[in-house]
């Protein structure tokens, strides 16, 4: 790389907008494991935060900072990328149909190297989806991961979402 692209990286990266770990969400209810340090407990829950905010916020940028370059989702959906692409495409994509959608961090489970959180995804129908077009009707649907954590990014992803709920509200699965 050339002293020319080193540059314009720097500043490409500079005038991105930077966030405060004071703007992550927070888990309404945190257990964690009393034997990890306090070091390793927060620096696990910084990570999940960040992939939290990312959830709830659709910011990229949030993704970059909890993900490990070399992230693997262990139940990758069929059609999916594997790698960081992957979530940064899911949450482009419901957002077009549900631009509201809001990630609510419910618990935080902490222990050894694996963080579990449990989210609640709300919001409204309002763009398309496979078709069909939203009149605005309300998404609420819960999910949940359990990550595993190396060098205070998220290496590994296994997650399970109520999706017929989700296709139910969504008009495209009997109810």
């Amino acid at each position: 790389m050339t002293l020319h692209h080193l540059l314009a990286a720097a500043a490409m990266l500079a005038s991105l907008p930077a966030f405060a770990d004071e703007q992550l969400v927070s888990a309404q209810q945190v257990i964690a494991d009393a034997s990890l340090s306090p070091a390793q407990r927060e620096s696990e829950m910084l990570a999940a935060r960040r992939y939290a905010t990312f959830w709830h916020t659709g910011d990229a940028r949030f993704a970059h900072a909890a993900l490990s370059p070399d992230f693997t989702d262990r139940t990758l959906p069929p059609g999916r990328a594997q790698g960081v692409a992957g979530p940064l495409a899911a949450s482009a994509f419901v957002r077009t149909a549900i631009p509201d959608l809001q990630a609510d961090l419910r618990q935080m489970i902490v222990a050894g190297d694996r963080v579990t959180v449990h989210y609640r995804f709300h919001g409204h129908f309002t763009g398309r989806w496979a078709g069909r077009q939203g009149q605005g009707q309300a998404v609420d649907f819960i999910a949940t991961d359990i990550y595993r954590i190396a060098d205070g990014k998220i290496a590994d992803n296994w997650h399970i979402e109520d999706n017929l709920t989700l296709m139910r509200q969504l008009g495209l699965a009997a109810r």
